[in-house]
């Protein structure tokens, strides 16, 4: 597979040629789905909670006598069905949101969203990339000339300076190969990946 490679002033500087197993893959809608929603699914945090109807705060006296009245049967005011009663299957904060997924699985899905991003034209090769200070503008102006303005970066090594000078960045992230992830490589619009990081990518998810 052939990746198209940008020199310092995004301007096609031919291409290299990048492992088939993590660039030349079919893809495979259905798993990549599957990585996405575990992906997602499992950054949940339990936070939420709900009281049931021991918890809710209530009288425990009977609402009415039981008969006579013409009305339903009441024991008491926390029944689920009364408004202000307890939930009958509340949310609990030490609820489990969590999805598995089996590595080859997660290799495979990686793999397959790599491609099509390379067959789409969304993926491209830089030498290095890096800043002489941490400065913001310094970076913005460097992807600004290289007609980047949603990118995610995939750098072998992220330095002090490249960290610096895109945090406040807001459409721009930068990761080390081991941290990139599913949702990352299909929401940002390029895909910009350094030389040395694609071996690392091919060991990773070849």
């Amino acid at each position: 597979m052939e990746l198209k490679m940008l020199n310092a002033q995004g301007q096609d500087a031919g291409t290299m040629s990048a492992p088939e197993t993590v660039f030349g893959r079919e893809y495979n809608e259905a798993l990549v789905h599957q990585i996405v929603v575990a992906y997602q699914a499992n950054a949940r945090q339990g936070t939420r909670a709900q009281k049931d109807r021991t918890t809710v705060k209530h009288s425990t006296r009977k609402p009415w006598r039981q008969k006579g009245t013409g009305r339903a049967r009441a024991g008491m005011s926390s029944s689920p069905i009364w408004r202000g009663g307890g939930r009958a299957f509340p949310n609990s904060p030490d609820e489990n949101f969590s999805h598995k997924v089996n590595k080859k699985m997660y290799r495979a899905g990686m793999a397959s969203i790599l491609s099509q991003l390379a067959r789409h034209d969304r993926i491209a090769v830089v030498d290095v990339l890096s800043v002489d200070s941490p400065k913001t503008k310094q970076l913005a102006d460097k992807l600004k000339a290289m007609g980047l303005a949603s990118v995610l970066i995939i750098t072998d090594d992220v330095d002090e300076n490249l960290y610096l000078a895109s945090r406040n960045l807001k459409n721009v992230l930068i990761v080390e190969p081991r941290y990139a992830d599913p949702l990352s490589l299909i929401h940002y619009k390029r895909v910009i990946v350094t030389k040395p990081a694609i071996s690392k990518l091919e060991e990773m998810w070849g």
